[in-house]
């Protein structure tokens, strides 16, 4: 055996000086460590160490963590300006996956959360595939809620909404603007929430969804598809939501188990 050390073995996987490794991909590994230490709220200054601190903090060229913090800049994660350094632009937020919760609810303790309705009535015939998810017999009809929701003035997601008639039509008298739609659920059926299924999607925005969130058309957002049951597992809550993916972290604690059969 040779004494030949892996790569990183000394580093914890961080770029080494005059490694081969071309420098673009070594401004990739030390960005997205940068990335990791931002959204966990690591610079409480608001403000990055400099070009000659973070290389050798990260055993990495000059030249890579300047590569690097451009990529976060481009991201719109860091602003960079002679003579003050490279600051934060604004922290994301985090939204746990492993947990069925209201944003508002998640974001407890941000600032407060506030919703513009832009839509909020009965539908008498939902789309088909929507009536299909929720189990809606023919005829029965819908409510249609539609939400863009905003930290102070900070769009960010545009949620739209389709509920079972018998949930929906309860909720539309009452704060939708001021109040997560799980909690009125809730309150208004006396009973808790069960699960929900979802699934994200990475997609880039539209001109209506850009327009909305306030950032260009093209730019990645979270698409979140999420089907909510009640406790007795009755489907009653079909949403569609556009999430801002330079505002918001998606995180999840996961558990391993048992081998999926097959």
């Amino acid at each position: 055996m040779s004494g030949r050390r892996p790569y990183g073995a000394d580093t914890g996987g961080s770029p080494r000086p005059g490694s081969s490794q071309p420098r673009a991909r070594r401004a990739r590994q030390v960005a997205d460590v940068l990335r990791q230490q931002i959204t966990g709220g690591a610079f409480d200054s608001g403000t990055l160490p400099d070009e000659r601190a973070l290389g050798a903090q990260f055993h990495a060229s000059r030249n890579a963590v300047r590569e690097a913090l451009g990529i976060l800049r481009d991201e719109g994660l860091v602003a960079r300006r002679r003579g003050v350094g490279t600051t934060v632009l604004m922290p994301k937020y985090g939204h746990g996956l492993d947990r069925l919760a209201g944003l508002a609810e998640t974001l407890t303790g941000y600032g407060p959360l506030t919703n513009e309705v832009r839509a909020a009535h009965r539908v008498a015939e939902p789309p088909a595939a929507v009536a299909e998810r929720l189990g809606l017999a023919s005829g029965a009809g819908a409510v249609y809620i539609e939400r863009v929701r905003r930290m102070g003035r900070l769009p960010l997601s545009l949620d739209a909404t389709y509920l079972a008639a018998d949930i929906g039509v309860p909720l539309l008298d009452l704060d939708l603007a001021g109040r997560d739609l799980f909690a009125l659920i809730e309150e208004t059926t006396g009973g808790r929430l069960g699960r929900a299924e979802v699934a994200v999607h990475a997609v880039t925005a539209g001109p209506d969804v850009a327009g909305l969130l306030d950032v260009p058309v093209g730019a990645a957002v979270f698409a979140i598809d999420r089907l909510t049951h009640l406790a007795d597992g009755r489907p009653v809550d079909a949403e569609s939501l556009h999430i801002r993916a330079d505002r918001l972290t998606l995180h999840a604690t996961l558990h391993r188990g048992a081998p999926h059969p097959g």
